[in-house]
């Protein structure tokens, strides 16, 4: 394998190792549900703007039909006082005004459908949040669990009880060291004094015989 490959594995796995240890699951949690509520806004923000312009939209249908109603009764009372150009110029604007309302119908009802569409994903996108914040608190929870019972099982591993009970067992050994030397030292305290008076009289004896 090249240098470089292997200076490339090496980089690439000290990243991942950075990156495993900067995702704590609640830090990275809590962001992606700050991400979700911006989400949320944005939504929120843009379905008020498509309701805002079917409103728009709503009054100006409302403008055309009243116009066109309008013109048709100027064209009508222009031909009844036979005044042909008046009635002309009436029904020129009635029909601009029917041109108006058809195109404006056909995008009020696109923009309905529109609306429609982003009032869906806003609810889904609501109902995704309220399971993802459920989700963040049993998930916080059992994190924090899961930490205690790390701690524990380190605490419980550290723990050196050979090495304490080897120690103890070192310490009685030289208490019944300290033990048996005082009682030997007392034993011989209480010995009677010996007397050889009598075997140097013998050995005596035996040297004059001789």
């Amino acid at each position: 394998m090249g240098i470089l490959k292997r200076v490339k594995h090496v980089v690439l796995a000290d990243l991942h190792d950075m990156i495993d240890k900067c995702e704590d699951p609640i830090r990275m949690t809590k962001q992606y549900i700050r991400e979700l509520e911006e989400q949320l806004e944005q939504a929120q923000q843009a379905l008020a703007q498509q309701f805002v312009l079917e409103q728009k939209y709503e009054r100006l249908i409302a403008d055309a039909k009243e116009m066109i109603e309008k013109r048709a009764r100027q064209a009508k009372l222009a031909v009844e006082k036979n005044e042909e150009p008046i009635a002309k110029m009436a029904l020129q604007e009635k029909i601009a005004y029917e041109k108006k309302l058809e195109l404006y119908t056909q995008q009020y009802s696109t923009l309905k459908e529109k609306t429609t569409v982003l009032t869906e994903k806003v609810k889904q996108l609501y109902e995704t949040y309220e399971q993802l914040k459920l989700k963040q608190m049993q998930l916080m929870t059992r994190f924090y669990v899961a930490e205690t019972m790390k701690q524990m099982d380190e605490a419980i591993t550290s723990f050196r009880y050979d090495h304490i009970v080897k120690g103890f067992a070192r310490m009685e050994e030289k208490v019944m060291l300290l033990e048996a030397e005082a009682k030997a030292r007392s034993a011989i305290q209480t010995l009677p004094p010996q007397s050889f008076d009598i075997e140097v009289e013998q050995q005596l004896k035996q040297l004059k015989g001789e």
